[in-house]
This record gives C-alpha cells, structure tokens and sequence, in this order.
C-alpha cells in the first residue's frame, strides 16, 4: 500500500477522534458526570495518539526518500493531501457527533455500573449491547442547527480555536518539509516542530479550553442551558472543518520557511 494513503488513513483518525472529543462536553452535561466525561476524552484520545505513533515513521520515510530523490518539492503536493486528510477527518467527526453524544451519554451510565473502563469495553461486545450502540446511530438533523446561539458566548475563544487547530494540523508537516529542503540540518528541522505547535498549545491552554470549561460547569450547574454547550461544539467543530480546509493549506508553506529560517539562526551558533 503506498504510504501516503497510509498516513492519510492515521491523519484522519487522529482528527475523528479529536472531533468526537468535543461530544464529551455535550454528554457531560447531560449526565451530570462532567469528570468522568474528562476522563473518557483522555481513553478516546488514546486512539489519537497510538494513529500518530504509528503515522509518524512513515512521514519519516517519506522525508527521506523525497531527499534520496532529491525532490524535496514533491512533498509539497503529498503534504497537502494529507492535510485535506484532516479535514475529511473532523468532517466525519462532525457527522457522527449526534451518534456518539449517545454512545457516551450511555457509556458513562454504564460505567457508573461497573466503574471499570476494560470490564466496559468488554461488555459493549456483548451483542445486545452492540445492538443498543446500533439503535442509537443517528445523522444530524436539521433540529440540531436550531437555536445554537451564540448570545453570551464569548466569541474570541472561538475564534482562537480555527488558528489553534489550523496550526496545530500542520506544525509536524511543517518541520518536516522544511527538513526537507534543508537536508543537512534536516534533525534540527524536525525538533523544531514545536516552535508552530507551541503557539498552538498556548492557545488552546490559556484561551481555548478553560473557556469552554467554564462554560460547560456553568451548564452542569444549571446557570446556562444546555443548549450554549451544544452551540459551543457545534462552532468549535465548525472551526476545525474551517481551519483544516482552508488556513492549513495556507499556513503550511509560511510554517516550513518559517522553520527553516530558524533552523538556519540556530546552526550559525555551531559554526
């Protein structure tokens, strides 16, 4: 299989699995279990973070061999599709996201009965389970865009979210591609990924995430309805399909020269 399609396949995984994160809050709050809808976002991104594991060796091999080749540009094209990746990613995040609020909603009852995440996982194999999960598929319908207002819902997070996770998506392409036409400095180049994905961070811990928290312990105590949760990761969703789509593919070129200027300040101290 090329390896291409293989990353792509990890990519989109890694971002459907960071999309349907979000559908914790909305479960959260219906059962009123806001911690242990925390603690499931933590196991779900386990599947995340084992696709990028898995991912991050082939994007390696790619590297190499477009150096080997001496065709640092193609990359170029191959990035951008698994940039596109990510979007078809959250894209079926975004679809699925009723589904799942379901799954969780029941799964967090269900774990109030067996307080065990594996005797859980074990238990939803169990076919009258596995048909409980299948009556519970659902697609969005067009009641779930109804009164998603954005009335006393700070705007600015929101905002912050489309360039978090714009950045967030391309930071690793970009340390990369800039290895790539640097080949020389090329490992300096790749520890450099987190002079992007640093401001990412930094957005999403001090901007992002504490203010859809607040906003969801706010619902959970009955000082908001339950719809401002349901507006916040409707448009919080609505930004990754935005930023993945289209600041992305407009970040990652700046990104890659933006690192590679700076893998070249950094070897001037070694010379």
């Amino acid at each position: 299989m090329n390896p291409l399609v293989l990353v792509c396949v990890f990519t989109a995984l890694i971002h459907l699995t960071e999309t349907l994160a979000s559908s914790m809050r909305l479960a959260g709050v219906r059962t009123n279990q806001i911690a242990t809808s925390l603690s499931f976002v933590n196991a779900s991104l386990l599947v995340s973070r084992m696709s990028n594991m898995l991912q991050a060796p082939l994007l390696g091999s790619m590297v190499d061999m477009a150096i080997i080749n001496n065709d640092a540009w193609s990359l170029n094209h191959a990035f951008r599709v698994v940039i596109f990746a990510a979007f078809v990613g959250n894209l079926l995040g975004a679809i699925l996201l009723p589904f799942m609020v379901a799954v969780f909603t029941k799964a967090i009852y269900r774990f109030e009965k067996h307080a065990s995440v594996p005797r859980l996982i074990i238990s939803s194999f169990h076919p009258r389970n596995m048909m409980e999960v299948a009556r519970c598929f659902r697609l969005p319908a067009k009641e779930s865009f109804m009164n998603l207002s954005l009335q006393g819902i700070p705007k600015t997070f929101l905002v912050l979210n489309v360039f978090m996770v714009s950045i967030y998506a391309i930071g690793v392409l970009c340390s990369l591609f800039a290895g790539a036409l640097i080949p020389q400095f090329r490992v300096t180049a790749t520890q450099l990924s987190g002079i992007v994905n640093g401001i990412a961070t930094i957005l999403f811990t001090t901007m992002v995430d504490p203010v859809a928290a607040h906003i969801t312990d706010q619902a959970a105590r009955g000082k908001r309805p339950i719809n401002d949760v349901r507006a916040v990761v409707f448009y919080i969703v609505l930004g990754r399909l935005f930023g993945t789509l289209i600041l992305s593919q407009m970040f990652f070129l700046p990104g890659a020269y933006y690192i590679k200027m700076v893998t070249v300040f950094v070897q001037r101290f070694f010379q």
